[in-house]
């Protein structure tokens, strides 16, 4: 099957015709400096010539010229004259180009530059420029990175630190606090309980530029604190563009290792989704009769569940990876018409053979004791394949002064997963009673998330002098989470190494069937306007935001039991637990059954409901001329509605309101220009962190095999941060700049994940007290020139945030501490800000020569220790330990266009383990999760046509 997907997508592209075109096209974006936003119907002129063209309401232009060198003059009234010389037009390419123009108050200015100064501080002029605190990648940037998505690519940006391959934090600060946005809108990720989606899913092709926000402006959501991610995606190409990429990796602890451990799944499996293999066999509200009852239809419905209970060996194959883009414009008399469309396909394997999941608590008898008691310890192999589907469709209309354009987006994710595994676990969860079990594990969880977004841009008046821009969102969005047909099946072992099922010591097999639904929708408006103020021009913008959602979750599980004689699973072969012949019948009265007890459960269900309406007012404006200013005010309401059961269906909500907040969200940005490349920053602004769907509820959500339970608190709270900023900032020539942050935050009520009382297998959320974080950030790019001319290709890139969290500890947690410390150890009333990472480190060496068509670099990042579960009273804290990544890359472009591209990766050189620790008075550590990802090895080649 993978063989045909390969072969389909060749022949599609072979199919695609195209032609050399004999002129060229020179095509970018007219920017106003004075707001750093597109300037509309600037004026475009090939120098010496009548040849010309005008910026449209977006500031994008395009002009079409015969081969050659040209200077190009960009003009608008009251804004200094560009001229800018040496672009190369050649036949059938497009030569991007974007240009900033800045306001003049005295006589017209001409500067003149070369096209290559301009292209390498594109991105940097707009850092410069801002007003919020913001880093930028531009797609230019992007593709001399070499990266194939954007979690690749972004890993430079100073501050940002990608977790697990995919996820992005700002600032060390955890997922809570850093929002990811798609074209300026909320879009939630394969993962709805968190606040950023996948980066690893947008291949850099379809991307327009990468921003990511550090301080707040009105315009802006307020449920962010470390930074707001915002992918922007390409609204259309300039010219015909189609794309074919393919890549594979090898990971010699992972890939063609005949240990890997699978199961049988389903035909479509490949595609990411079941077929319905896995679906639930019998009915959540079918009765089910006990051994004494209706006998016959026990054996049936019994017969009915999966029966391959064991994981099985197998050789596991290498990853692989293909995707294509395509777009182009056309003319419809004055307007134009657009598309961008992308596919991409991942298939990885993933193996771990030393999978260690751990449980301890400190002795709760004798506080003289040190070493922790282990509740559990889980040592096992795991098998995991992952597919991911993603589709972007998008479609754009331009008119003179309109813009409307619809995106379409889908993932669909498909994980299975077998694992077998060695356990000791306590029967009172209090390090005594210890119990040796052996556990296999089936699981399969299907993901899917599909997002429309539809969007209009609008210059309104007929006089350009005081036209209002008008600009309009509408995104509903729909989820799937569904965890289909688990099976964990524990057997116990006795002293002469026999198997057995013993539910007091190990539980019930179980298969199980959860059940997420969630549908979104979100819409915004936004309006600004140019004014005079002081003078000097200024501008006012307003708008507002609403968010509706709403989620439907559930579990079904399915236990079983045998009655009669067991040793039938003597040897272990959990295969041989549901076989025909082995399940419970009338005649010998014998055998493995179906019990009737929690197969659903109200109170593992729950109905989520929210409503987030915004409105904001902000005002941008120069209080002198060297000194520019934003004051805004964001306001917002957020109802949270909640419906489900707890104490045993004793309580009941009905779409109880258990949040109804409405806050004032102010933020002043300034900054002052010591000079056109210096710039001092100050901003503060007050924001939010608040309970997702799982936190704020009553529900409990077991994970059968790491025997861990997760139980929501309804009780939650907000978060809510007052956040300062001060930042000096220097832009050299050719990408080249040097800053020095410093910022201070603090917490409200944070919320943190903890430990539930005296039960280290059990977590919770909690608002365990008030927190303060500062700290720095240091930036450095620059190019090794200085050192010899042969180096100037060769850039060095650090960047390093040192960070200081302390969180005042509410009464039950300090007095929980004090009345469980062991003999000798003080408890301080403070300590770390649970997800924050006391320092973060980037460095980067990357050589980039556009003449030979190459780039390579070797990338270097690390977060220190930080506080991952909250301990309570004998349950330790949990600690992630740094994880030292090293990465290089190698990218060549090659052919008489530089259409091929080959990349080259490795991947975590140091061979770093994923670990996290309970840490506790004078005691060992020990071990809370731990993996290997080992090192990886890639190859990718792309085509461009």
């Amino acid at each position: 099957m993978k063989n045909k997907i390969y072969s389909l997508f060749m022949f599609f592209f072979i199919c695609l015709g195209f032609a050399n075109a004999q002129t060229g096209t020179v095509a970018g974006n007219l920017i106003d400096g004075e707001f750093v936003e597109p300037l509309a119907f600037g004026n475009i002129l090939v120098k010496g010539t009548t040849t010309g063209t005008t910026s449209d309401f977006d500031g994008k232009y395009e002009l079409e010229l015969e081969p050659g060198t040209y200077t190009i003059i960009f003009s608008f009234v009251g804004y200094n004259t560009q001229e800018i010389s040496g672009i190369v037009i050649s036949a059938g390419n497009v030569t991007n180009l974007d240009v900033t123009l800045e306001t003049n108050s005295l006589d017209t200015i001409i500067l003149t530059t070369s096209v290559k100064r301009n292209t390498e501080n594109s991105v940097l002029n707009l850092q410069r420029k801002s007003v919020t605190l913001l880093d930028g990648l531009s797609a230019e940037a992007i593709k001399s990175s070499g990266a194939g998505n954007v979690a690749s690519a972004i890993k430079s940006v100073p501050g940002v630190s990608i977790q697990g391959g995919k996820y992005v934090y700002v600032r060390g600060l955890g997922d809570r606090y850093t929002k990811s946005i798609l074209n300026g809108i909320d879009i939630p990720g394969l993962d709805p309980d968190r606040n950023t989606i996948q980066m690893d899913l947008f291949p850099t092709s379809i991307l327009d530029n990468v921003i990511i926000i550090k301080s707040a402006a009105a315009e802006y959501p307020a449920d962010f604190t470390g930074g707001i991610v915002d992918i922007v995606t390409k609204d259309f190409p300039t010219r015909a563009e189609y794309s074919l990429s393919m890549g594979t990796s090898y990971n010699p602890d992972m890939h063609l290792n005949d240990s890997y451990l699978t199961s049988q799944g389903s035909d479509t499996d490949f595609l990411g989704y079941d077929d319905g293999t896995r679906n639930l066999p019998i009915n959540r509200y079918q009765p089910i009769p006990s051994t004494s009852e209706n006998r016959l239809l026990l054996s049936t419905l019994t017969n009915r569940f999966q029966k391959e209970l064991a994981a099985k060996q197998q050789m596991s194959g290498m990853d692989f990876d293909l995707g294509f883009t395509l777009g182009n414009q056309y003319d419809i008399g004055d307007d134009k018409i657009g598309y961008q469309t992308s596919f991409s396909y991942k298939n990885t394997t993933i193996f771990y053979e030393n999978r260690v999941d751990g449980a301890y608590i400190k002795d709760p008898q004798d506080t003289s004791k040190n070493e922790l008691l282990a509740a559990l310890d889980s040592r096992g192999s795991e098998g995991i394949n992952n597919v991911i589907l993603n589709g972007m469709a998008g479609l754009t209309y331009k008119t003179n002064k309109s813009k409307f354009k619809v995106n379409l987006l889908h993932i669909q994710n498909g994980e299975s997963g077998a694992g077998f595994f060695d356990q000791i676990i306590s029967q009172d969860g209090t390090g005594g009673a210890l119990e040796p079990l052996t556990k296999n594990a089936i699981t399969y969880t299907e993901r899917s998330i599909t997002n429309l977004l539809l969007t209009g841009k609008h210059r309104l008046n007929s006089s350009e002098d005081n036209a209002f821009n008008f600009e309009w969102k509408l995104s509903p969005t729909f989820s799937k989470v569904m965890d289909k047909g688990h099976r964990i099946t524990p057997l116990q072992q006795s002293d002469s190494g026999n198997s057995f099922l013993s539910p007091s010591a190990s539980t019930f097999p179980i298969q199980l069937w959860r059940n997420l639904l969630e549908e979104s929708w979100a819409g915004k408006v936004d309006f600004d306007k140019t004014i005079n103020l002081f003078n000097r021009p200024a501008k006012i913008k307003f708008g507002g935001a609403y968010t509706y959602k709403f989620r439907d979750f559930s579990i079904d599980d399915y236990t079983f039991n045998i009655r009669g004689n067991q040793s039938f699973i003597a040897d272990g072969n959990v295969d041989d637990l549901l076989a025909t012949e082995n399940v419970w019948n009338p005649i010998s009265d014998s055998g493995t059954y179906l019990i009737n007890i929690d197969t659903f459960n109200p109170i593992d269900a729950y109905e989520g409901e929210q409503h987030i309406g915004a409105n904001y007012f902000s005002l941008e404006f120069n209080v002198g001329e060297k000194i520019k200013t934003v004051l805004g005010l964001r306001t917002e309401f957020f109802k949270s509605y909640y419906t489900g059961t707890r104490d045993n269906n004793n309580i009941f909500f009905d779409r109880d309101l258990i949040l109804d907040e409405f806050d004032f969200f102010p933020s002043a940005n300034v900054i002052y220009s010591v000079n056109d490349d210096t710039n001092l920053r100050a901003s503060y602004s007050r924001t939010t962190a608040r309970p997702s769907f799982k936190e704020a509820s009553v529900s409990q959500i077991f994970d059968p095999i790491t025997n861990r339970l997760f139980i929501g608190n309804i009780d939650l709270v907000p978060t809510y941060i007052n956040n300062f900023d001060l930042r000096y900032e220097y832009f050299g020539d050719n990408g080249q700049m040097f800053a020095i942050s410093g910022f201070y935050k603090g917490f409200r009520d944070a919320i943190e994940q903890q430990f539930f009382i005296n039960a280290p297998t059990q977590l919770t959320v909690g608002n365990l007290g008030d927190a303060n974080v500062i700290g720095a950030e240091f930036e450095l790019r620059h190019r090794l020139g200085f050192i010899a001319e042969s180096l100037n290709d060769l850039k060095f890139n650090l960047n390093f945030s040192i960070i200081q969290s302390q969180l005042t500890m509410s009464d039950d947690e300090f007095e929980g501490r004090q009345a469980s410390a062991r003999d000798g150890e003080t408890i301080d009333r403070k300590r770390q800000l649970q997800g924050q990472a006391p320092f973060l480190v980037n460095f980067g060496l990357d050589y980039n020569n556009d003449d030979l068509g190459l780039q390579t670099g070797l990338f270097y990042n690390v977060q220190g220790k930080t506080l991952e579960v909250v301990g309570i009273r004998e349950v330790p804290d949990v600690y992630t330990i740094p994880f030292n990544s090293l990465n290089f890359t190698f990218n060549k472009t090659f052919g008489e266009d530089e259409n091929s591209s080959i990349n080259l990766k490795i991947t975590n050189i140091l061979d770093s383990s994923r670990l996290s620790e309970y840490e506790s008075f004078r005691a060992q550590n020990q071990i809370f999760t731990l993996r290997d990802p080992g090192t990886t090895f890639s190859l990718g080649y792309s085509y461009k046509f």
